[in-house]
């Protein structure tokens, strides 16, 4: 069992977020790895992760960083593999970190998912996968449809509400 898909994050104090892309991965049996590294305590071992990354069969990497939030950048500075990163909220509302993740340079793409939005990094891990695997894809496509199918029972629990002025 090889990860195709690594989690990133900048301390273990960013797991309760970072579980949610765990849990995704999980269920769409996509074998994953996690690791906590810092691209300002640990920027060698970051380095040695990021130009490694390739060889070792990642497809895609999820990194999470909060306030500065260079992690997911200088990682995608280092490594061809898909970067996702997951902005925290640790301080500012988030909002420190995501402008850190979302103003990358020219060259140094990064997918940004909302704050906290682990659960969206690890769909999107999937779908990136995916592309190359038709029975991710599958399981990709019937998690969507399952998507679809809450809305619609939510709609239908709608109408049972009532209000006086209420027309549907």
């Amino acid at each position: 069992m090889k990860p195709v898909v690594s989690i990133i994050m900048g301390s273990t104090s960013d797991l309760p977020v970072m579980e949610k892309a765990a849990q995704v991965l999980n269920d769409f049996k996509i074998h994953f790895e996690m690791n906590a590294l810092s691209a300002h305590r640990t920027p060698e071992e970051v380095r040695v992760f990021a130009e490694g990354a390739a060889a070792r069969g990642i497809k895609v990497i999820i990194a999470a960083a909060g306030m500065a939030a260079h992690l997911p950048g200088v990682i995608a500075a280092m490594t061809p593999v898909p970067v996702i990163g997951v902005p925290i909220k640790a301080s500012l509302e988030g909002l420190d970190s995501i402008f850190s993740i979302l103003q990358m340079p020219p060259g140094i793409p990064v997918a940004t998912v909302g704050v906290n939005g682990a659960q969206n990094a690890g769909i999107l891990a999937a779908q990136i996968i995916g592309t190359g695997d038709e029975k991710i894809m599958k399981e990709v496509v019937k998690y969507k449809e399952s998507l679809k199918k809450k809305i619609v029972e939510a709609n239908e629990e709608l109408k049972k509400v009532k209000f006086e002025y209420k027309t549907n």
